[in-house]
């Protein structure tokens, strides 16, 4: 790798390096898509609504969607070199329009923050079960004990605070130590590690016998088992999968140097996004199947279902640890870019310096989390909503969930998608993203078009489902 070169900092002098190369960028920004989503959320979504029809719809979600999107929030971040807030008031300026357009930033940020408060909690739970699968506690489990094993770390605060507290440092750690010494840093061990963890997996799933019934079912679609319903998540989970709409590819596109190519780079990310994806179906499925247990068993597919699986196979207890670390360094990964852009901007804005920076945002995350926590046992029946029909026992937990997920994401994408496809001059875009002729018209109108159509349906259908 090239050395770090320097480039031109923000209003307030903050000195900012740039990625040491492109590979670096697409690391980082791979490390963000991937997280929780991919290996959690991913296969019992697919589960749920069919298998290779849900697939399919959901690889089309991310081309007309996805890209589009990631192409533009870069272009932001690239073009204002500052933090999110500041790059979206500088490209909103150059182009003659309302500074007011920074909004999408604001709630994009805020959308981040939120979302790692709990996203921490959930991959705490990750990091206690590395514990459990080492030391056998899934062996010979049946589904009342590994349940029981699951409902006794959601009813423990010490448990959760434990774990909480140790996700948000590792986090915090990476995040203070800047682009080159943290970030960069972390992405180039952890992603490689990811991988190498993830074809380990696949390759233990191969053993089990039942390898060719997840290809089947993964990739030959049934489209009479695909519900309308299940176009709707696929479209929502492909625009949420890529990291959209919480300001964080703008903070990393902040560091992008100016000869990497945008469009290559963001369908490079989303092709690698979508291959893990693919590879923990590959990895789960097969073990599901081998096992006798429901293919769409919800949430509780990675902390239920597959303990039981792992604790009555041979070598259980070997790859149901690795299989959680993987799980930990997925989560680990996208946390880093969720405390990025909010630390980022009080680093701009104040004389904390990145270190202090990371610390303050990353305890008030913290503080936050401890909300979430709370809300799993000992708050278990504070309903802060319970007076709208709509929101009716929703935890705080679930209520986190709920607006970041279902209205300041979608919101932050949109407003982006229709600020960068009709308020930023064609040339400038044009020059930026360095696409041919055919490929820029057909991104623009993707973005013009089809994606603020696409966000508006999963926007309504959310709110109204």
């Amino acid at each position: 790798m090239t050395q770090l070169s320097s480039a031109s900092g923000s209003d307030s002098g903050v000195s900012r390096g740039l990625w040491s190369s492109r590979f670096a960028f697409i690391l980082a920004a791979t490390g963000s898509a991937v997280g929780l989503g991919n290996v959690w959320k991913f296969p019992y979504v697919t589960g749920e609504n069919g298998g290779g029809a849900f697939v399919l719809v959901y690889l089309l979600c991310i081309a007309i969607i996805g890209v589009p999107i990631m192409m533009a929030e870069v272009f932001i971040g690239r073009s204002g070199r500052h933090n999110p807030i500041g790059s979206m008031r500088l490209v909103a300026e150059r182009n003659l329009s309302s500074p007011a357009w920074r909004i999408s930033a604001v709630i994009g940020m805020i959308a981040a923050f939120a979302i790692l408060s709990f996203y921490s909690v959930i991959g705490g739970w990750a990091a206690s079960y590395i514990g459990h699968a080492a030391m056998g506690d899934f062996t010979g489990g049946t589904a009342d004990s590994i349940g029981n094993l699951f409902s006794g770390l959601l009813g423990s605060p010490k448990q959760l605070l434990a774990w909480h507290t140790l996700f948000m440092a590792l986090v915090i750690l990476v995040v203070s130590r800047g682009l080159k010494g943290g970030l960069e840093r972390a992405v180039t061990i952890l992603m490689p590690a990811l991988f190498l963890l993830l074809l380990v997996a696949v390759g233990y799933a191969t053993t089990t016998g039942h390898f060719g019934e997840a290809v089947s079912f993964l990739f030959t679609p049934n489209f009479s088992a695909l519900t309308i319903n299940g176009v709707l998540i696929a479209l929502g989970h492909a625009f949420f999968t890529l990291s959209l709409g919480m300001a964080i590819m703008m903070a990393y596109g902040s560091y992008l140097g100016k000869d990497v190519a945008v469009g290559r780079t963001a369908v490079s990310i989303a092709l690698m996004d979508t291959m893990v994806a693919l590879l923990a179906g590959l990895a789960i499925f097969p073990v599901v199947f081998a096992n006798g247990l429901e293919a769409g068993a919800g949430p509780g597919l990675i902390f239920q279902t597959l303990p039981l699986a792992f604790g009555n196979m041979p070598m259980g207890s070997l790859f149901g640890a690795l299989f959680f670390i993987l799980l930990l360094f997925a989560a680990w990964t996208s946390g880093i870019s969720l405390l990025e852009p909010v630390v980022e901007w009080v680093e701009e804005n104040s004389n904390m310096g990145r270190s202090g920076s990371a610390i303050v945002v990353g305890v008030l995350c913290w503080l936050l989390g401890i909300a979430s926590i709370l809300s799993l046992n000992v708050w278990a029946d504070v309903t802060p909503l319970a007076m709208f029909e709509r929101f009716e026992g929703k935890t705080i937990f679930d209520l986190l969930d709920f607006f970041t997920a279902n209205i300041l994401l979608p919101l932050s994408g949109l407003l982006t998608a229709i600020f960068v496809g009709w308020f930023v001059a064609k040339e400038s875009l044009k020059a930026d993203l360095n696409l041919s002729s055919g490929m820029f018209t057909l991104w623009l109108n993707l973005l013009r078009f089809v994606t603020p159509v696409a966000v508006v349906i999963v926007f309504v259908y959310n709110l109204l489902a």
